[in-house]
């Protein structure tokens, strides 16, 4: 069952919608501002949101470029009026992926989420995990429980430290880990002193999963920022 996020600064607005969904037989998380709606992200488990443009405290738009800057790629849908054109048009432009213009019809709404949630699921958006374990990203694929990994079909052997470095990533693809957050997770140590240390892994697992190490296609860094798995 997915979990849509209702983000509006008016509780009309966010009880309609929640009827619509829930009776879609999804599960929901309601925000009334843009703080509140990152907060919900980043507990996890959001599948979609659905984003009001004007709202106190922190806007959609806002919002929605913040989600971006971490490295989420949760389809969001806007929320706008149709005096709002360029905020369509500027939400779009930092990473929405659609907008509804209010009043809008609960049909649309529906059919726009399950036009999302598919590309999100099922087209690379969202790691594909199943009960099993098993996590594929373009020719990669963990299986969790058996503890391999092969790149088209062929197994590749990895060190403890390069597995959970990889399954992190593959779990989270598109998202940005700074080095520290890397190590912290996978060492779970603090990290003084770690940049050194996750690089020499990451170049290692590279050699391991890459065509062209150099080049890499899977794992990349983002200058600056850290690391992440390119979506396939």
């Amino acid at each position: 069952m997915n979990t849509i996020l209702i983000c509006d600064d008016d509780r009309d607005i966010v009880s309609a919608l929640n009827i619509y969904l829930t009776s879609e037989g999804y599960r929901t998380v309601e925000a009334y501002n843009g703080e509140e709606a990152l907060a919900a992200v980043r507990a996890g488990g959001i599948d979609c949101i659905l984003m009001d443009v004007m709202m106190p405290r922190l806007d959609g738009i806002r919002a929605t470029a913040k989600l971006r800057e971490e490295g989420g790629n949760i389809p969001i849908i806007l929320l706008t009026a149709k005096s709002e054109d360029a905020d369509k048009v500027l939400g779009l432009n930092i990473g929405a992926d659609d907008y509804v213009t209010k009043p809008f019809n609960p049909i649309e709404v529906m059919a726009r989420v399950k036009s999302q949630l598919r590309r999100y699921t099922t087209l690379g958006g969202k790691p594909q995990e199943a009960e099993s374990g098993l996590l594929i990203n373009g020719a990669l694929t963990m299986d969790d429980d058996a503890k391999t990994v092969t790149v088209d079909g062929e197994p590749v052997s990895l060190t403890p430290l390069e597995y959970n470095i990889l399954r992190l990533l593959m779990k989270n693809p598109g998202r940005v880990f700074s080095t520290g957050q890397i190590y912290e997770q996978v060492w779970n140590d603090p990290a003084y002193g770690s940049e050194n240390t996750v690089a020499v892994h990451i170049r290692h697992l590279r050699e391991k999963i890459e065509i062209d190490p150099a080049n890499p296609r899977y794992i990349r860094v983002v200058w600056g920022l850290g690391y992440k798995m390119e979506k396939m």
